[in-house]
């Protein structure tokens, strides 16, 4: 609604009352104090509690015990900046089923109020966990199944050259008897064939394996700015800064497709897990250096305690760090893989509180 069709209405009051307790989002007033001042019959149905209930307690003793320290940090950020949006967090019902709410709040710092609107995201967000579930299943089931391929061809190779070996050594001339003479020439020409189709199967996985990935030359520029505009919203909100400096290599040779999983877990992981109250920023240089180009990707976020963490950096289901409500252990497996099947490379180095630094290896674009 434009101002000048806001002006031509008529002067009446209207019944925002009524378009509150209406409204099937869940829709809150909370005061500084952490408590409840103000709440639609949403926030009653989707929490299970009476009226009565939610005004006696802290709202926090309504959020689940692993998104406690979360939220008080993104409600530390909301009274800085007046607004959040897009923040997910769950809650407890009164039954204990767990609910998945998504907020955008503003705060009135002179009146000491927030006012906040969530929807209720669980069913979704059940639909996501169990679809990440299925597809990581499904992507180790087909890891399973293809080592299984490679081990057994692999396996079966010694065997079948020590077969070979032994027909060589076999002087079907100095046999006398013709049907054992037409049975080792049988076995011999059975472990031939038997070793063509081992090699030939193993040569179509590999080439199938190279062959569905495609790479090609990738500006740095254009990749960076592609990931960029896929989250842009979650930079702007976390007031993100990316300096980046790719003069020297402007470009790599690589999978498109990789690249952006690649940048996009690199950007979100420091968004998350910048330090309170201060804005992440990123930064990105690349270089070439003995035939390889090296991307070097540095933030200034909370860090990980090296020690800790050890060699488990990159492997599934690995955090390193508290709250990992929203964590799934899988962005640092996945950029190790991407890296790694295309002939890259990933190191990290990292000192608590002092931010992050992450180098990866390409094969040069020439």
């Amino acid at each position: 609604m434009t101002l000048q069709h806001h002006q031509n209405l008529p002067k009446k009051a209207y019944n925002l009352e009524f378009f509150f307790e209406l409204s099937p989002d869940f829709m809150c007033i909370a005061g500084f104090d952490g408590f409840f001042k103000k709440i639609n019959a949403a926030v009653i149905d989707t929490l299970g509690y009476s009226e009565k209930e939610l005004f006696e307690k802290p709202i926090v003793e309504f959020i689940h015990p692993d998104d406690r320290d979360l939220t008080v940090q993104k409600r530390s950020s909301l009274l800085k900046s007046l607004i959040l949006t897009q923040f997910e967090n769950r809650y407890v019902h009164k039954n204990g089923n767990v609910v998945w709410l998504q907020w955008s709040s503003i705060a009135l710092e002179k009146e000491e109020v927030v006012y906040a609107i969530a929807k209720n995201i669980t069913a979704k967000k059940n639909v996501e966990l169990q679809r990440n579930a299925l597809l990581q299943n499904l992507s180790e089931d087909n890891k399973k199944l293809k080592f299984f391929n490679y081990s057994t061809s692999h396996d079966l190779r010694s065997p079948l050259s020590n077969l070979t070996a032994l027909h060589q050594l076999i002087e079907t001339k100095e046999i006398e008897d013709p049907e054992l003479k037409e049975y080792i020439q049988l076995l011999k020409l059975a472990t031939q064939n038997l070793n063509e189709i081992i090699c030939t199967n193993m040569d179509d996985w590999i080439k199938k394996d190279q062959s569905s990935i495609e790479v090609k030359k990738i500006q740095l520029k254009d990749a960076v700015s592609h990931t960029c505009s896929s989250i842009e919203q979650l930079l702007r909100q976390d007031q993100a800064h990316i300096h980046t400096d790719f003069e020297e290599a402007p470009e790599v040779y690589f999978s498109a497709n990789y690249l952006h999983s690649i940048l996009l877990n690199l950007f979100t992981n420091s968004i998350k897990y910048a330090k309170p109250g201060v804005p992440a920023v990123i930064r990105l240089k690349s270089e070439k250096r003995a035939g390889k180009i090296i991307l070097t990707y540095s933030d200034n976020g909370v860090g990980i305690d090296m020690e800790k963490a050890q060699d488990r950096i990159f492997k599934l289901h690995q955090r390193f760090q508290e709250p990992s409500e929203n964590s799934k252990g899988i962005g640092l497996y996945l950029i190790h893989n991407h890296l790694t099947s295309l002939g890259g490379s990933i190191s990290v180095s990292s000192v608590p509180n002092e931010g992050t630094t992450f180098v990866l290896e390409f094969k040069d674009a020439d």
